[in-house]
């Protein structure tokens, strides 16, 4: 079955002259050389649907007249990136990653800290938030008298994503209560304020976190190294020679000894190798210089 009778097949009535297989293929190879994504011919539907919005609001009749138009206008062009992400994430997602750095990372931090040094975290991809804040919560921990000279003390993170629709939300802390339910009850006791159906990250929590627009494919301004750096469930949208690209340039940025935490699903493979030892399940360290 050709592209465009899969489309004839699941939404009757797009002609060719709106969307077709070239139209697709284009976009397809834009989204793959701007942020790595690989949309492979079943991902068509899911273009049509989320670009559409755009081909119509940008005034274009047609994707091709679109696909124009991305070619010549990098903000536009941005926008079309930010719409075809995928943005599915949830609070303490992969528990077992945020015990693992309650109980094996969090105290030498906590040392650090105490002695006057610093740490730095890096949620990268992190979409609405709920990954940055589940981390932030996790290492300040449960007693907010600690946690709040914790937060006093010289720790940062930085969040950041591509999409800038999940930045906004990821800056705004307030989500529907019920999506916190998986946090354990210590930490939401601590560090968030239900109102009714909606519940805000605690401003001490907020205060350690910087948002960051951020390719993960293109240049990155900072300058320091990373304790921690999570990018879980990002790396499924890109092919493999990109992934290993990737996770290198995330080694690099490790400092000696960092931790890196990817998705369930997610393997590192290639150079990093070379500077990442396996600590447990999508779990790693660099070794020390």
């Amino acid at each position: 079955m050709s592209l465009m009778d899969a489309l004839d097949a699941t939404m009757p009535g797009i002609s060719p002259g709106v969307f077709d297989e070239a139209d697709f293929r284009a976009i397809s190879d834009i989204a793959h050389a701007e942020a790595g994504i690989v949309l492979p011919t079943g991902k068509a539907m899911l273009v049509y649907s989320r670009l559409s919005p755009l081909v119509r609001d940008s005034g274009c009749a047609t994707f091709g007249a679109y696909v124009l138009r991305i070619r010549e206008d990098a903000a536009e062009r941005q926008r079309a990136i930010c719409a075809l992400t995928t943005n599915h994430t949830f609070f303490y997602r992969e528990s077992h990653h945020f015990e693992h750095f309650a109980s094996e990372v969090r105290p030498e931090y906590l040392a650090r800290l105490q002695s006057g040094g610093k740490v730095r975290l890096w949620s990268a991809g992190c979409s609405s938030g709920e990954e940055t804040w589940s981390l932030l919560m996790t290492f300040l921990g449960e007693d907010s008298g600690a946690g709040n000279a914790i937060a006093r003390r010289d720790v940062r993170l930085l969040a950041s994503d591509i999409a800038t629709h999940a930045l906004a939300k990821a800056r705004a802390a307030t989500y529907r209560t019920e999506d916190l339910k998986p946090v354990p009850e210590g930490l939401r006791r601590a560090w968030t304020r239900a109102s009714g159906e909606e519940t805000t990250i605690d401003p001490v929590v907020q205060q350690i976190a910087r948002f960051r627009s951020l390719n993960l494919l293109g240049d990155w301004p900072m300058q320091g190294q990373f304790d921690t750096i999570f990018c879980r469930n990002v790396m499924i949208y890109f092919d493999t020679p990109t992934k290993e690209r990737l996770v290198a340039r995330f080694a690099e940025k490790l400092a000696p000894g960092g931790w890196l935490y990817i998705g369930h699903s997610e393997r590192v493979t290639g150079p990093a190798l070379d500077h990442l030892s396996t600590m447990g399940p999508t779990i790693y360290r660099k070794r020390p210089a």
